[in-house]
Formats: C-alpha cells, sequence, structure tokens
C-alpha cells in the first residue's frame, strides 16, 4: 500500500488526533467521503456509449414530467365534462 506500514499509519493517526482533536475527525472523514462519492458521481461515464448517465436520467425525468402534463390536462378536460 504505497510503502506506509503499519508504524507510519500509527504516526499519522496520532497526528491527526493531536491536530484536529478526536471530536473533529469523524467530520473530516464524513467530509472526505461525501467528496470522494460525489467526485465519483461527476466522473460516473458509460464506457459503452461514452454517455454520461445523467443524461439518460435526466431524460427519463423530462418523459415522467411530460406523462404527468398529459395526465393532468386529461384530468382537467374530465372535470370540464363533469361540470358541464
Amino acid at each position: 500500500m504505497f510503502g506506509i506500514g503499519t508504524p507510519e499509519l500509527i504516526v499519522i493517526a496520532i497526528l491527526l488526533v493531536l491536530l484536529f482533536g478526536a471530536k473533529k475527525i469523524p467530520d473530516l472523514m464524513k467530509g472526505l467521503g461525501s467528496g470522494i462519492k460525489e467526485f465519483k458521481k461527476a466522473s460516473n461515464i458509460d464506457h459503452d456509449d461514452g454517455k454520461d448517465h445523467g443524461d439518460n436520467e435526466q431524460r427519463n425525468l423530462e418523459r415522467e414530467r411530460e406523462r404527468l402534463r398529459l395526465e393532468r390536462e386529461q384530468l382537467q378536460r374530465e372535470r370540464e365534462q363533469l361540470n358541464r
């Protein structure tokens, strides 16, 4: 693992505790984890066709929005017919 052994990891852990305090370390790791997650999400590319998965998700959302709009219009027409 990059030439870092157990003694080096222990020294790094001790330095982290001294620099940030034991209460701040979980917050730092949480921030690091969410940063890595966001990076992976941003660089998530489908290698088969070279397109971003977000494009497919966006198209699906637009289709769903259009379906809901048409359904709402249909319900409005039915309501108008009932009111006549």
